[in-house]
């Protein structure tokens, strides 16, 4: 995805959802920020954003869930009492949802507040941890998830830079695999491909598996079937020593 203005994002995200509806999508996981852009990248700062158009964006995008049967993520600014770099999730004819980042750092810590909740939701009987991003360099945000019996993790990233940076993709794309592996959970991560893209567009099965990959710097769509299975051998094993080592 690239980032244009809100109204051309919002246009660019429809689009998506009716690509992805005509591919019988269930569930559509849009980056971070993909709503608003990200400050200072696309925007100044997170004040300059119209609250009051995205408030409207996002009651024309439960609407769009609602008349087409199909849940999705979005990511954007929000306003309530402060601002929040925040996820969404709109499902057809159910209240909307939402995870607000707490790992912030840099750019974060100068436009949002750090948020409270656990970002944990249930999608057709499957329990979906949500991640933002800088998250992803904590075990401790996965572990939380772990503890919660979550089926698939979800991680929102706009990780781009000005210049092809492929061992910051590298790095990135290895702490996806290490909390797929430790914590025994297909985990999936969804980012903005241009200048150029720094953390992967990917699915890794509970063991690390690459399942899908996308291309760098492409925009596509990754459609992946996700199917509870029966823990392994070395899954059962991570699975025991893990129980015994948290703190319940």
């Amino acid at each position: 995805m690239r980032y244009l203005d809100v109204n051309e994002n919002y246009k660019e995200i429809e689009k998506a959802i009716y690509l992805a509806k005509h591919k019988d999508v269930q569930l559509l996981i849009f980056p971070e920020c993909s709503l608003t852009g990200y400050p200072p990248r696309d925007i100044s700062n997170s004040s300059c954003v119209n609250f009051n158009l995205v408030q409207s964006m996002c009651d024309r995008l439960q609407s769009v869930a609602d008349q087409n049967d199909i849940s999705f993520i979005v990511g954007t600014i929000f306003k309530e009492k402060e601002i929040y770099n925040r996820a969404l999730l709109f499902q057809p004819n159910k209240q909307i949802k939402s995870y607000d980042k707490r790992a912030l750092w840099g750019w974060d810590n100068d436009n949002f507040a750090k948020g409270n909740s656990d970002g944990i939701v249930e999608i057709d009987g499957v329990v979906f941890g949500i991640r933002i991003c800088f998250e992803i360099r904590f075990p401790e945000f996965f572990r939380e998830l772990y503890k919660r019996n979550t089926d698939i993790n979800v991680v929102l990233f706009y990780d781009v830079a000005d210049t092809d940076d492929k061992e910051r993709y590298s790095m990135i794309r290895g702490h996806l695999q290490t909390r797929a592996v430790e914590n025994v959970t297909t985990t999936i991560s969804v980012n903005a491909t241009s200048p150029f893209q720094t953390a992967p567009t990917m699915v890794f099965g509970k063991s690390g598996q690459c399942i899908k990959e996308c291309v760098r710097n492409k925009p596509e769509l990754l459609i992946y079937d996700f199917e509870k299975t029966v823990n392994d051998f070395g899954e059962n094993g991570r699975t025991s020593i893990s129980n015994s080592l948290i703190n319940w």
